[in-house]
């Protein structure tokens, strides 16, 4: 196995950790209490969180919901609170040394030496570190924590905190809602172009345990950026829950581009609500590989609200032994002349499910709107699945949209053939779902679409022995 398989490899460990702060077990008034006292929550977020609290028992699960194992989940097993500091630490050499390992292992302080204009790395509830280029200090750039976002920048943060993503959206917005701890907070200044990406690093140490990060991030008129974000966690027995909200808001002729690369152990249910709001000229992009996880549940939204806003949301599905990839994305048309694109691809092997599951809404009214959604599944065995469920409602007649769908089975010719001329069948395969891939990958940063491939491979050689 050579280096960088090592390094992927070792993403499935964990270290015991002595807690500082630990809420227990299950969810109650007492667990909201116990956060907001750490956290020295203001007023105003203690009642929020309550408010959220009562919402998730009143919400129920959709009627499309009827994969077994979500009822499994049983919120009275997990502990929603883990954390040594409250507050990260700015300089690697302070990083609490099982910490430190375990993001050095995971490759994250050289990936910050290499291109990277900032870092943040959250360990189970808070984050353990997180430094900026003090250039982007100067011109004025924020990327620090939720609970510092809060706590140093209220005119900012209070003003789009939950304006995007409600508590009442659905049970998982409202229980993150109640229980968020730690992800990030970035305001991008008008006109200021931040030319190297920004990452968050994401890892779940403990058993049954749920990350419930809150990222909110605004791009100001004219500004740019590119966040990039990381999640890992080791396989325990037990169920681990990852349930996060995103919000972003885009401003006039603001552009953003979102990447993640989510590599979940298989006890992972990874259940996240994330969304963005485009104005005018605005331009919103997700970019988005989802490997591993028992159950992943996950739509992208852009509401483009402005004229000539752009969405545009490019996923990758990769669905193993069993597991469930239910993925797909939501654009929302609100003015003139704006467009969006969806592509996704989803590959099924082993058992595995992949499921697109989209919506695409143009407003009455409307006119100069235009969407095109192409979904392409692969299936490499017959005992996967795929299913699409396009949603598709267009009112007016000066709106072009296209949706096209298409299913394939891996080619055997084309597996006989590199058989052929020396290529072991899991690496033929490797290479047959790479190909079928690669558009995509090519949207990624060079360091994530290699880490990617890497994966796939690993996955795929797993399967087919």
């Amino acid at each position: 196995m050579d280096d960088f398989h090592q390094s992927i490899d070792t993403a499935n460990f964990h270290y015991d950790v002595d807690y500082k702060y630990d809420a227990g077990v299950g969810l109650n008034a007492q667990t909201i209490d116990y956060i907001s006292d750490v956290k020295n929550d203001a007023d105003w977020i203690r009642e929020f969180r309550k408010t959220a609290l009562a919402k998730f028992y009143e919400i129920s699960l959709p009627e499309w919901v009827t994969y077994r194992n979500i009822y499994d989940l049983d919120f009275s097993t997990i502990r929603y609170y883990l954390a040594n500091n409250r507050l990260p630490q700015t300089s690697w050499e302070n990083v609490p040394q099982d910490v430190k390992m375990t993001f050095e292992r995971l490759g994250v302080p050289e990936k910050e030496r290499k291109f990277l204009a900032g870092v943040e790395a959250q360990f189970d509830s808070e984050s353990a570190y997180l430094r900026m280029q003090e250039e982007l200090n100067k011109q004025g750039v924020i990327f620090v924590n939720s609970t510092e976002g809060l706590n140093k920048f209220p005119e900012i943060f209070r003003k789009y905190f939950g304006t995007v993503v409600s508590i009442a959206d659905n049970k998982f917005s409202a229980l993150n809602s109640a229980v968020f701890s730690g992800g990030s907070f970035i305001y991008v200044p008008k006109n200021v172009q931040v030319k190297q990406p920004l990452q968050a690093y994401f890892r779940i140490n403990a058993e049954r345990f749920g990350q419930f990060e809150r990222t909110l991030i605004i791009i100001d008129e004219g500004a740019e950026v590119t966040y990039l974000e990381g999640c890992t966690a080791p396989k325990f027995e037990t169920s681990t829950l990852h349930s996060a909200v995103v919000e972003i808001v885009a401003l006039k002729n603001a552009k953003i581009q979102y990447i993640t690369v989510q590599n979940w152990s298989n006890n992972v249910f990874n259940l996240v609500t994330k969304r963005g709001v485009a104005y005018e000229n605005a331009e919103i992009k997700w970019i988005d590989c989802n490997i591993g996880s028992c159950l992943t549940m996950k739509y992208p939204a852009i509401y483009l609200k402005g004229k000539y806003a752009k969405g545009e949301v490019l996923s990758i599905a990769v669905a193993s032994d069993g597991q469930v990839q239910d993925t797909g994305a939501k654009m929302i048309h609100l003015a003139d002349n704006t467009f969006s694109n969806i592509i996704s691809k989803s590959v099924s092997f082993s058992g595995g499910t992949a499921s697109y599951r989209g919506v695409v809404n143009i407003a009455k009214g409307l006119k100069g709107c235009k969407n095109n959604t192409v979904c392409d599944a692969l299936l490499i065995n017959p005992t996967s699945k795929t299913m699409t469920f396009p949603k598709i409602n267009v009112t007016g007649n000066k709106n072009i949209v296209q949706h096209e769908a298409s299913v394939s089975k891996i080619s055997e010719e084309q597996i006989f053939y590199m058989q052929q001329r020396g290529i072991p069948e899991s690496q033929a395969v490797s290479l047959s779902v790479n190909g079928f891939i690669n558009d995509l990958v090519r949207e990624f940063p060079m360091e994530y679409s290699i880490e990617m491939k890497r994966l796939i491979e690993m996955q795929t050689e797993k399967a087919i022995g």
